[in-house]
């Protein structure tokens, strides 16, 4: 049977339950924050209490893979019973694992998280360009073949990006233009239509901490994951000025903007309201 397109998926459930995209980052100080041991026990208890709470209003949800990683195999089991509760709940899943290699370990990366049957699978995946965009082609080609995205660092929230992303090209665009504009073939090939679409199968991660991005985002036609609401300093009401024409495919993303509001069930689904009604 063939696979539903990635685009066509996040439409329809953004379109039910608005845009937001929360993180699932279960970092040591959110477990003291919650009343939790920095055990398996306890990572577990904040993950799956994340989606336990929200699974039903939350469009997307993005757990960062490291944070499950640092404990070993046992924490890798709790991630894939995290994105099992996800796909359960009928919200997407966008695994933060920034993978980013060559030939047949992009392959095996692929492989590991964009397969139907992969015990990690996710709806989508971030991966990181800089070994050069031609790089990621295993993982898109994996990506369209299942129905899954990919979400390809552009311009990231952290300033430490800035001598990379920014850095002029032989024919004078920036690199994270470069990308931009190689995400957007892409997409077309993949019969994407222009901004406004139904969203092509790559999409792009562009710090919501930006007001200036330094790059032009009019003709993406992609989704667009934009961390960095909330703690990281960036704001809601920035996101029109960011983004221009391309708003509409906008993921914002706060973390601990709503998992600071936990463990209360009820407190945790007050936050995300709130981040909703914001967005308008």
């Amino acid at each position: 049977m063939p696979h539903i397109p990635y685009g066509a998926r996040l439409a329809e459930v953004t379109a039910a339950r608005g845009r937001l995209c929360v993180g699932i980052d279960p970092h040591p100080s959110m477990l003291d924050a919650w009343g939790l041991e920095r055990t398996v026990a306890g990572l577990e208890s904040c993950a799956r209490g994340m989606v336990e709470a929200l699974g039903a209003t939350v469009a997307v949800f993005k757990p960062q893979s490291a944070l499950f990683e640092e404990y070993g195999s046992a924490g890798i089991a709790v991630l894939e019973r995290t994105l099992a509760d996800i796909r359960a709940a009928g919200a997407l899943s966008l695994l933060d694992v920034k993978r980013g290699d060559i030939g047949s370990t992009m392959a095996g990366y692929a492989r590991a998280y964009l397969l139907d049957d992969a015990p990690l699978a996710a709806d989508a995946i971030t991966l990181s360009p800089y070994l050069g965009y031609g790089s990621l082609q295993p993982a898109i080609d994996l990506a369209i073949a299942n129905g899954r995205g990919v979400y390809v660092l552009a311009r990231t929230s952290n300033p430490e990006g800035d001598h990379v992303q920014l850095a002029a090209g032989a024919d004078g665009r920036p690199v994270a233009q470069q990308i931009v504009d190689a995400a957007t073939a892409t997409n077309v090939a993949a019969g994407a239509s222009g901004a406004g679409g139904i969203p092509g199968p790559v999409g792009l991660v562009v710090g919501a901490t930006r007001v200036d991005t330094g790059i032009d985002l009019d003709a993406f036609n992609g989704s667009i994951l934009a961390p960095g609401i909330g703690a990281q300093g960036g704001k809601l009401d920035d996101l029109p000025t960011i983004f221009g024409t391309s708003l509409g495919n906008v993921l914002p993303t706060t973390s601990r903007g709503v998992m600071g509001q936990g463990p209360d069930a009820d407190e945790l689904r007050q936050a995300a309201r709130l981040n909703v009604m914001t967005m308008g």
